[in-house]
């Protein structure tokens, strides 16, 4: 099953360039998860990263990347996934909110397609399951969709499911308002959320 949604802007931060940013996910047959972002806009007005050897790379977020936050639901524990339109790609382990652990396993980089077009940018990424958080069998994972776009004037906005009050923080608990469960995805935030 694939749910799409419409990212929405922070109300402090816009983007003229950008018309709009949709993001699908669904699991993949191997237990994975696939990720699509769509951008629509002025692509002239959007600094694209270069496509460039899939390769991980730091400091994604400070230019235009898509973002993927995982959790297992009931716990502290989460995964950040940034995916640059560059191929360039991190992941980040945290024990607790915005606390990093030593490391995360970096063993298999996420694959990435990216295509565009005058007026469109799309990113796909799949994720293996030894990406995921760990979880016992049946577990359910909670998602925060996001992306960071800069404009060519170095202006950025943030884009997610859901905005907590405040400054943008896609680590925030509010920010992952998609719940999916092992074979399926549920809603959780519903006004954000369209079932494909």
């Amino acid at each position: 099953m694939t749910y799409s949604a419409a990212l929405m802007p922070h109300p402090g931060t816009s983007c003229e360039a950008v018309r709009g940013i949709g993001a699908r996910v669904s699991w993949t047959g191997d237990g994975g998860l696939a990720f699509t972002y769509l951008l629509k806009g002025n692509l002239a007005g959007v600094r694209i990263p270069p496509l460039r050897q899939s390769l991980r790379a730091d400091r994604l977020w400070q230019h235009t990347c898509f973002e993927a936050f995982v959790a297992v639901k009931g716990g502290a524990a989460y995964r950040e996934f940034n995916f640059a339109p560059s191929g360039e790609w991190a992941v980040y382990e945290f024990v607790n909110y915005r606390e990093r652990a030593a490391a995360a396993a970096e063993t298999l980089a996420p694959k990435l397609t990216v295509r565009s077009t005058r007026d469109s940018l799309e990113l796909d990424a799949v994720i293996n399951l030894d990406r995921l958080p760990a979880a016992r069998p049946g577990a359910r994972l909670k998602l925060a969709l996001c992306a960071v776009i800069e404009e060519e004037s170095g202006m950025l906005s943030y884009w997610a499911l859901n905005h907590p009050p405040g400054q943008p923080d896609f680590h925030h608990p509010d920010a992952f308002a998609l719940e999916m469960g092992p074979l399926d995805a549920v809603v959780v935030n519903e006004s954000a959320m369209v079932k494909r």
